[in-house]
């Protein structure tokens, strides 16, 4: 198949195509949820979500945390209401105002937009408040600015940030760790390590114990919270606890009843109980020192509630020219995507097309590690196999053509000499004719094994075969040969192992092996024939004591039409498939052939035969009564 491909079957319009459905349907859905999410949240949440007015909420929040009253609050609020654009007011619960950064604007709105209670925290408009790890529960909602009883005094700081700065100076020497000290809002120092976990004790354990200890005033704050709790949990009928800094709790032994369990085994009733006493106590003992509740207002110059969200047309212009925007740049992505894609695609249809007219030299340039390069590396593999192949093919059928060309120029030209009388057609002529149409045969009988092998053609007529038995007849089939050589043939077997095979096809693989060694065995040299198994395989050798193989030769001794010394091969009347032909014979039987070789001393070939198939155990007759 040759030819551009049509344009509506392009992988690169395939791809745009499929972008610019993907980027229209994702863009036309997150427009859509955007605007009915965002819309219809912040119309239910008003008075809660101050998510455009979070600074303010925080600032009056951090106020009211650290004061125990609002006066003054009107220094705070005027320079931040001016900064943000926005009317601030502050009332009471009963409706009293407290505060107004513009009190000529008018009436304030019917609905609030949030309450400032720093001892119960809005969680929607300031997420996180809760200490994290509180052993609360997460119920308190106390701003962690409410410092209230266990604010440090200087006295108490400055002991513990000397603690602090020995500590980190220990992890910067001892453990390499960048430590830093950092105040916490109560005025208690803590080591920041960033990236690094201190959770091993071993590292600078004596400098950071020291600055855990609780100072005077922290013991003085926690006896009164804990007093508190358990004077709640007393009115619950439950066991008193000991409230820690971080306000986890544990079962104090002595006041543990008949039945109690450790506080891990507490169940989740209790569990709830001790977390509302510690949430009740901590507002309790925290209550004098922040601002009473109020109600705050954030509005616009005109009036109406900051919260208040309408998609205006020019919202609308923004989120069209927004979604226009994502959508040409996905389509030039897609575009640079595919032409990257595409490219490689293209070298390899050009490479298989020079391939298809003969240009076996036809290779792509593989970049990068993924599947586009796979298939290049692939397509190099296969154009490189095909290339060898192809010598292989050529070199055989010039292999093939000169092992037949000798016998029968030999006989034609002797066939020709008889013809013009130049030989007479005698015994000795004839017996040379016989010889050369013999050595024909045995070339053709040897292609026509090697094509049925190839083809899979090649059939086995399985059994039982003893080894031993076997052997002998090779050893006896050859040895008349071997003694025209001087060449002695011994067997030698261990148990007279058996295997499941075609004893003709398996005489002719050992055969091939004998006649091979014989021809290289000079005179007085040696054949042994030898056989053993094991659990899992059984082995056939032929040993001899010929010139052998040097070790970059040895690959290629089962290649057809293969030798080592080509005019050899014609004294001795090879064909040069021999091994070759035990390969596959091996092979067919699910087994293999390997050599080893030592040049002048010798060489070993060996059959690996699969192993006899256990015997199917008779079944156990079952007695008749």
């Amino acid at each position: 198949m040759s030819g551009e491909v049509p344009l509506r079957r392009s992988l690169l319009l395939r791809l745009l195509a499929l972008a610019v459905l993907i980027a229209v349907g994702s863009i036309a859905a997150t427009a859509w949820l955007a605007v009915r999410t965002t819309t219809g949240a912040i119309r239910q949440e008003q008075g809660q979500a101050l998510a455009d007015d979070a600074r303010i909420y925080d600032t009056v929040l951090a106020y009211a945390a650290t004061h125990p009253n609002w006066d003054g609050v009107d220094a705070a609020l005027r320079p931040l209401a001016q900064d943000v654009g926005r009317r601030i007011a502050l009332t009471t619960e009963t409706g009293a105002p407290i505060a107004d950064s513009a009190p000529g604007a008018g009436p304030l709105p019917t609905t609030s937009s949030a309450t400032v209670d720093a001892l119960a925290v809005d969680t929607a408009l300031m997420p996180g408040t809760t200490l994290p790890g509180s052993g609360d529960g997460g119920t308190s909602r106390i701003d962690p600015r409410t410092t209230g009883p266990y604010l440090l005094p200087p006295e108490e700081r400055a002991a513990l940030r000397d603690k602090a700065a020995t500590a980190v100076q220990c992890l910067r020497l001892r453990a390499q760790i960048d430590a830093a000290v950092v105040d916490g809002p109560t005025g208690r120092p803590r080591i920041d390590t960033p990236g690094t976990d201190l959770a091993d004790s071993a590292v600078c354990g004596q400098p950071r114990e020291e600055l855990a200890t609780r100072t005077a005033t922290e013991g003085k704050a926690l006896a009164q919270l804990n007093a508190l709790v358990n004077t709640c949990l007393a009115r619950r009928r439950l066991p008193a606890v000991q409230v820690d800094l971080n306000w986890t709790w544990t079962r104090q032994p002595a006041a543990s009843a008949p039945d109690s369990r450790s506080a891990a085994g507490v169940d989740q009733e209790h569990n709830r109980a001790i977390s509302a006493c510690v949430g009740t106590s901590r507002r309790e003992q925290l209550l004098p020192y922040v601002a009473p509740a109020a109600t705050l207002f954030v509005t616009d110059p005109g009036g109406r509630p900051s919260t208040t969200f309408d998609l205006s047309p020019a919202n609308q212009t923004r989120i069209v020219a927004v979604a226009g925007l994502v959508l040409l740049v996905t389509i030039g992505f897609t575009v640079l995507a595919g032409i990257r894609l595409t490219r490689p695609l293209h070298a390899l249809t050009g490479a298989a097309q020079r391939m298809r007219d003969g240009d076996g030299t036809a290779r792509v340039r593989v970049t990068g590690r993924d599947e586009i390069a796979r298939l290049a590396e692939a397509f190099n593999d296969m154009a490189e196999r095909r290339e060898r192949l192809e010598q292989l093919r050529r070199a055989m059928v010039s292999d093939i053509a000169h092992e037949m060309r000798t016998p029968v120029s030999n006989i034609r030209g002797w066939l020709e000499a008889v013809e013009d009388g130049v030989a007479a057609p005698d015994r000795r002529l004839l017996s040379s004719l016989l010889e050369e149409a013999t050595v024909l045969q045995h070339v053709i009988t040897d292609l026509q094994d090697l094509a049925e092998a190839d083809a899979g053609a090649l059939r086995l007529h399985r059994e039982e075969v003893y080894l031993t038995d076997l052997l002998a007849q090779v050893a006896e089939a050859h040895r008349a040969q071997a003694d025209r050589v001087g060449v002695t043939i011994t067997v030698r077997t261990e148990a007279d192992p058996q295997v499941d095979a075609d004893p003709v096809r398996l005489r002719q693989a050992v055969g091939n092996l004998v006649a091979n060694a014989v021809r290289h065995t000079p005179s007085g040299g040696r054949v042994t024939l030898s056989a053993s198994a094991t659990d899992a395989e059984v082995i056939v050798s032929v040993t001899d004591t010929g010139s052998g193989i040097s070790a970059e030769d040895l690959p290629r001794v089962f290649d057809r039409f293969w030798r080592a010394e080509k005019s050899r091969s014609r004294q001795t009347g090879g064909s040069g498939l021999g091994l070759a032909i035990v390969r596959k014979l091996a092979e067919a039987h699910g087994g293999t052939v390997s050599a080893t070789s030592i040049p002048a001393q010798g060489s070993t070939f060996t059959l690996h035969l699969p192993p006899p198939p256990a015997p199917t155990p008779a079944p156990t007759p079952i007695p008749f009564r």
